[in-house]
């Protein structure tokens, strides 16, 4: 054991490794979708068909929601009855980790709503339920993160935003030295590199799921947002792109970064503020890569063609996500894969 209480052989596999299942939440009706909710409900039950084609999906729904998932889902998926506040089982749900000799551990990073932004008395409360439900053992994390914060290689490298773990909303008086030890001890790393981010321009306060991902050895993929994307967020890219070029990963290697443009605003008619049009917020399953589409023909096009070459032998499948993505997730932020033991 590591002076954090956990065994210091745990690995943070690729999302790339076989899965046994993918976890998923179904969006309770209420303030937090609102209006949307039927629509981001077709999105949930268009990704968990199609990455059912490829593994199980376990869809958690709240007890008075289950029956309408089931029918929702028509079989695609297996409904548990676990008490949601949102579907983001990327942030609310367990990361999933392998000792030395493959057995499997969940670990739990106290979600806090996203440094209290949103209701999560039940999100809260969704890593430990899930384990239980999964006969999985917990790790009560010593620090506060969403697994959307955190992005690996399978290789010893994480990839991080600065924002979403450097915060006093998640890590109150905690330095960035304290906690990169935090985790390399945790997750297994050895290697940490930190990209800015942004503080309070979104309710992730940029996850790096949205920004920037592995596509394989030494490649990251990042999102390149359109010419007329508040300043903001072009700062954003333009210090993360500095970061990437001036790192090198666990074994010493510098990166390949290859861009992937945003969808053109004007190509996709009105959006919210939250909208998220991320092509990098992409989820790989069991023999396919699911890809979103967010409107923009030749965007569309263009980043399941980039990620398809990046992902050899994997089918790619696209989906509509426009009403989930409104609510500024996307196909990543929905699921948690369980990885084969």
């Amino acid at each position: 054991m590591d002076d954090h209480g956990h065994p210091a052989t745990n690995h943070l596999p690729s999302e790339t490794r076989p899965h046994a299942a993918t976890f998923m939440g179904w969006p309770p009706a209420g303030p937090v979708r609102g209006e949307w909710t039927a629509a981001v409900r077709e999105d949930v039950v268009a990704i968990a068909r199609t990455i059912a084609d490829h593994e199980p999906v376990v869809l958690l729904a709240s007890p008075k929601d289950a029956a309408g998932a089931r029918r929702a889902c028509g079989g695609a998926a297996e409904v548990v009855e676990l008490p949601v506040d949102d579907l983001w089982l990327r942030d609310s749900g367990p990361v999933f980790v392998t000792g030395e000799d493959g057995t499997l551990s969940g670990i739990d990073f106290g979600f806090n709503g996203w440094g209290g932004k949103q209701e999560h008395s039940r999100d809260g409360l969704v890593a430990r339920r899930l384990l239980e439900w999964a006969g999985v053992p917990r790790i009560e994390a010593p620090l506060v993160a969403e697994g959307g914060s955190l992005e690996t290689d399978g290789d010893g490298t994480l990839l991080v935003t600065e924002s979403s773990l450097v915060n006093d909303n998640r890590n109150p008086g905690r330095s960035r030295d304290d906690i990169e030890r935090t985790l390399t001890g945790l997750l297994g790393v050895r290697k940490v590199i930190w990209l800015p981010g942004v503080r309070g321009e979104d309710i992730t306060d940029c996850h790096v799921d949205a920004l920037a991902r592995f596509a394989g050895p030494a490649t990251v993929l990042l999102s390149r947002p359109p010419v007329d994307t508040p300043a903001v967020w072009t700062r954003v890219y333009e210090e993360a792109r500095a970061a990437l070029e001036s790192a090198t990963d666990a074994h010493g290697r510098t990166l390949e970064i290859i861009e992937l443009p945003e969808p053109e605003p004007a190509a996709l008619g009105r959006r919210g503020p939250d909208f998220l049009g991320s092509y990098v917020n992409y989820y790989v399953a069991n023999g396919a890569v699911v890809v979103p589409r967010f409107g923009d023909r030749g965007a569309d096009e263009e980043a399941a063609s980039i990620i398809g070459s990046l992902h050899p032998g994997l089918e790619v499948r696209t989906v509509d996500i426009s009403a989930l993505a409104e609510g500024g997730g996307g196909i990543h932020c929905a699921t948690q894969q369980r990885p084969a033991s």
